[in-house]
C-alpha cells in the first residue's frame, strides 16, 4: 500500500561557492536545527521514450537518508507534487506494482527501466518556530548524475542546489525564502527535478499542449485543438486518482471524457470522422464502464443524506438495520464496480484508446472546414446544440406519464451538457457572453442530474425495500422512497 506525501518546494541553483545566508530571520523561525549531513542515491526509471519525464512524472529508487524507498512524484498543480511511496523492498530493477498502476496512462504497456543515477551529498537545515515545530527543511545539495550507456547518450553531471520544502510551515515562509536566496544570488531553479535537469533536452514535449493564439479571426482549428489538448491532459491527470480510489476521482474523469465525446461531437464537421467516430464511440466505452462506479458514489451519498434527515426525527431502531443495509450494498456495488473499471484500464483496449488520443493531439486530421476563421466556423457549431437542446426541451414538455417524462428529462440533461461544453470551449474568444450560456446550461443540467439520480436512488429503493423479507422493516424503505 502506498503512502501519500504532498509535496511545496522550490528549488534554486546557486553557484559552487555561494554561501548560504542566514536562515535565522526567516518569519516565525525562532532557531535552525543543526546541520545533518546526508549521502543519498536515486536511480530514476522511465519509459525508453521518456514518457513519464515528459509529464512531470519522476520514479525514483532512493537509499541513504531518512525516507528511503520507492518514491513517485506526481504534478498536483500551481508548483505541488503528490509524493506517493512504497517500501525498499528486495527489488532493485523493477518498480513496485503500486507505482506502476499510477503511472499507467503515461507508461501504458511498455517496460520501464533505469534511466540516470543521481547521488547527492545533502546538508539538512530544519527551521523550527518557538515550539519545536518544523516549519520547513531547507537542502543544500552537490549533486553528481550519470545517464547509462550507450556511450552516445551516457553522460555524468554535476551541480549545486538549493531546495526548501514545507513541513508545517505556510507559503509566506516560502515567499520570504525565495526573497532571502534571490538576494543571496541564486537563480529559481530551471527545471522541476534533478531527472529533468540530468535528461535536459532529451524530455520530449508532451502532445497534448498547444501554443496557437486563439483569436476570433485565427483559424478554427487552433480553438477546438486547445479543447481537446486541455481535455487529454485532464484525462491523463485523473487517470491515476481513479486507480488509487481518490475521493470523486471516478467523476472528474468521466467529466474529461465527456468533454473530449463532446468535442468530437459538436465540431465533428472540422475533423476527419473515420478517425474520430470510432474514437468517440471508444470513450463512451470506458465512461459506460466507470459510470456504474459514480452511481454507485452517488446514491450512496444520496441514501446517506436521506437517513440522516429520518433519523432527526425520534429515534427508531429499524433506521439502523436500514443504514447498515445501505452501506453495506453500496460499498460492496462500487468496489465491484471499480475493480471491473481498473481491469478495463489495463486492457489492451484501452492502452490503445490513449495512444489514439495522442495521436490525435499531435496530428488533428482536420478538414479544410478547421482553417477558415474561428468567428465564422464555431458559433454555428454551438447554436446547433442549442437548437438540439430546445428540442429536446419541447419534447419532454409533451410526454405522457411518468417514465417518459423521466427518460426525456434525462434527454434533456445530456442536450444541456453538450451545449455546455460547447459554450465552455468558445469562453476564450467571446468570453462573457459565452460564460452566460455556460452558467445558464450548467443550471439545467445540476437540477435534472439531481432529478435523474432521484429517479435511480428510487429504483434502488425498491430494490432494497424488498429486504422486510429478510426481517428489516420494509416500511422505512418506502418513507426513503
Amino acid at each position: 500500500m502506498a503512502s501519500v506525501h504532498r509535496e511545496v518546494e522550490r528549488k534554486y541553483e546557486p553557484s559552487a561557492h555561494t554561501p548560504l545566508p542566514s536562515l535565522d530571520d526567516l518569519p516565525d523561525v525562532s532557531h535552525v536545527g543543526t546541520p545533518a549531513e546526508q549521502e543519498l542515491e536515486a536511480v530514476y526509471f522511465d519509459t525508453s521514450d521518456l514518457a513519464l519525464a515528459a509529464a512531470g512524472i519522476t520514479v525514483r529508487r532512493r537509499t541513504g537518508g531518512d525516507d528511503v524507498g520507492w518514491h513517485l512524484k506526481l504534478p498536483a498543480g500551481d508548483g505541488v507534487r503528490d509524493e506517493l511511496r512504497v517500501p525498499l523492498g528486495r527489488a532493485k530493477t523493477t518498480v513496485p506494482k503500486a507505482l506502476r498502476a499510477a503511472v499507467r496512462v503515461h507508461a501504458r504497456d511498455r517496460p520501464m527501466a533505469a534511466v540516470a543515477t543521481v547521488r547527492t551529498h545533502r546538508t539538512v537545515l530544519r527551521l523550527l518556530d518557538s515550539e519545536g515545530r518544523s516549519l520547513a527543511q531547507v537542502c543544500d545539495d552537490n549533486v553528481t548524475a550519470e545517464t547509462p550507456a550507450p556511450a552516445e547518450t551516457g553522460s555524468v553531471t554535476a551541480w549545486r542546489e538549493w531546495e526548501v520544502e514545507l513541513v508545517e510551515g505556510g507559503t509566506s515562509l516560502l515567499d520570504a525564502a525565495d526573497e532571502l536566496f534571490l538576494r543571496a544570488g541564486a537563480a529559481p531553479a530551471a527545471r522541476t527535478s534533478k531527472l529533468a535537469r540530468v535528461l535536459g533536452d532529451r524530455v520530449p514535449r508532451d502532445s497534448a499542449t498547444t501554443t496557437a493564439a486563439l483569436r476570433t479571426g485565427g483559424p478554427a482549428a487552433a480553438v477546438v485543438h486547445a479543447r481537446l489538448c486541455e481535455q487529454v491532459a485532464e484525462l491523463k491527470l485523473r487517470d491515476p486518482e481513479v486507480r488509487r480510489d481518490v475521493p470523486d476521482g471516478v467523476h472528474k474523469m468521466r467529466v474529461a471524457l465527456r468533454r473530449l465525446r463532446s468535442a468530437l461531437a459538436t465540431f465533428r464537421p472540422l475533423v476527419d470522422q473515420e478517425v474520430t467516430e470510432p474514437l468517440r464511440e471508444e470513450l463512451k466505452w470506458i465512461g459506460g464502464v466507470l459510470g456504474d462506479a459514480r452511481d454507485a458514489e452517488v446514491m450512496h451519498g444520496r441514501l446517506t443524506t436521506v437517513i440522516a434527515r429520518e433519523s432527526a426525527e425520534p429515534a427508531e431502531p429499524a433506521l439502523a438495520a436500514v443504514t447498515r443495509r445501505v452501506d453495506d450494498e453500496l460499498h460492496a456495488t462500487h468496489r465491484s464496480a471499480l475493480t471491473r473499471a481498473l481491469e478495463a484500464m489495463e486492457t489492451d483496449r484501452y492502452f490503445r484508446l490513449l495512444d489514439d488520443l495522442d495521436h490525435l493531439v499531435a496530428d488533428p486530421p482536420w478538414t479544410p472546414l478547421a482553417r477558415q476563421p474561428a468567428n465564422h466556423v464555431l458559433p454555428g457549431h454551438v447554436h446547433h446544440d442549442w437548437k438540439r437542446l430546445r428540442r429536446h426541451v419541447a419534447a419532454a414538455k409533451q410526454a405522457t406519464g411518468r417514465a417518459q417524462r423521466d427518460e426525456r428529462l434525462h434527454e434533456v440533461r445530456k442536450a444541456a451538457k453538450r451545449t455546455r461544453y460547447a459554450a465552455e470551449t468558445l469562453t476564450s474568444l467571446y468570453g462573457r457572453d459565452a460564460r452566460r450560456l455556460v452558467k445558464a446550461t450548467k443550471r439545467v443540467q445540476s437540477l435534472l442530474g439531481t432529478h435523474q439520480d432521484s429517479v435511480l436512488t428510487q429504483a434502488l429503493l425498491r430494490q432494497l425495500g424488498q429486504a422486510h423479507l429478510d426481517g428489516d422493516n420494509g416500511f422505512i424503505y418506502g418513507r426513503l422512497h
